[in-house]
């Protein structure tokens, strides 16, 4: 029995995210594997490096930092969030990511992009936690129209959103077979087709499986998502969501803000621990 964590992007939603993990960090639950999306990977792979409060810590630090995220930045370098600042700057110097502990770590952490010429979604082993995974988590959270495609491991790659937006159907493909989802919209959230798809096709006309890719992208969120409500209504999965929508942008400047959406993740996980300890102490699993 292999137990597993699946993480929703969703840009600053990820915040909550972080405020789940960080509790689950504290009290020391483990898990075999986990898999990140977007904000989800970026975040998450705090995880592997076992790095609770970093999150929260250089997004309230930077949030107003126009190197961290602003359009000065998208205007200047073609990525809204700052690639050299967010990947480079952040993890190396200014709030070092312990790539020690992230290698040695048991945890495998994969991380999901999409590839632009064939829309479809690649999956990738973060091992090292070196320069070029963090290309890998960059790449799983570069959106579309706000940021550069990105390449790495031979592939052109955008956010993995598009095209898997909540991977745990590729979790339990590799073996996975006892999983806990974290959500970054409450229960009954459908999407709805993105309404920038006009700017897109415009943006990306030299990549039209990427567009197939995208226009189908709300129909895919959305079985998903009621694939997920019925493991977990069988008791098959365990889902940590918001108890409603979060009120943050995509993008956010407001201190305030980022810590109140981090503190529902906080809430929501100390609320759902001990049934999270029964799922996970299920088929013999010690937490």
């Amino acid at each position: 029995m292999k137990h597993g964590l699946v993480m929703e992007g969703g840009a600053m939603r990820g915040l909550f995210t972080a405020g789940v993990i960080d509790v689950m960090m504290e009290e020391g639950i483990g898990f075999d594997g986990a898999i990140g999306v977007s904000a989800g990977a970026v975040f998450g792979s705090n995880y592997k490096s076992n790095q609770p409060g970093r999150v929260i810590r250089y997004n309230l630090r930077f949030c107003q930092d126009p190197r961290y995220s602003s359009f000065r930045s998208l205007a200047k370098t073609g990525d809204l969030f700052g690639a050299d600042f967010c990947y480079r700057e952040i993890p190396d110097h200014l709030d070092p990511f312990d790539r020690e502990a992230y290698e040695s770590s048991p945890m495998d952490f994969y991380v999901v992009a999409t590839d632009v010429h064939t829309g479809k979604p690649v999956y990738h082993n973060c091992r090292k936690g070196d320069r070029e995974d963090l290309d890998w988590f960059r790449a799983s959270a570069s959106m579309p129209l706000a940021a550069r495609i990105v390449e790495v491991g031979g592939y052109q790659l955008l956010d993995g959103g598009i095209s898997d937006s909540i991977p745990l159907k590729y979790l339990e493909s590799v073996g996975y077979d006892r999983n806990v989802v974290i959500l970054t919209q409450p229960m009954g959230y459908e999407k709805k087709k993105n309404k920038a798809l006009p700017l897109m096709k415009a943006a990306y006309s030299q990549y039209p499986d990427l567009l197939k890719t995208m226009a189908r992208r709300q129909d895919v969120y959305n079985e998903t998502t009621a694939y997920i409500r019925e493991k977990e209504r069988r008791g098959e999965v365990f889902v940590i969501r918001p108890e409603a929508a979060l009120k943050i942008k995509r993008v956010e400047h407001d201190r305030a803000k980022i810590q109140a959406v981090y503190d529902q993740g906080r809430a929501v996980a100390r609320k759902r621990l001990p049934a999270l300890r029964e799922f996970l102490q299920k088929e013999g699993k010690a937490t």
